[in-house]
């Protein structure tokens, strides 16, 4: 697993996972509104899906968010339901 990287040129967060036998990224891409940072898309490429890749990302962004004092507002589905299951994340919301 690579470290979780912000690419803010692109405005996208992005992560590479490896398990030995497949490697693939992970990423969101967001953009700074007023109310904080929307989560717009979160996707992981077709290798990973099932894995849990995307949840071990999501719980890196919201420690990324947490370290930087960051607020996070999921506009994804994939970013809403994922807070809605881990509550204790939440601190990170705005």
């Amino acid at each position: 697993m690579s470290d979780f990287q912000d690419l803010t040129a692109d405005q996208r967060y992005e992560q590479t996972f490896e398990d030995g036998t497949t490697t693939g990224r992970v990423w969101a891409d967001y953009a700074d509104t007023t109310g904080g940072r929307a989560i717009l898309h979160v996707e992981a490429e077709d290798a990973l899906r099932g894995s849990g890749a995307a949840g071990k990302f999501m719980q890196g962004l919201a420690d990324h968010a947490r370290k930087n004092g960051a607020r996070l507002v999921p506009r994804c589905s994939y970013a809403v339901a994922w807070f809605k299951r881990h509550p204790d994340q939440a601190d990170v919301l705005a």
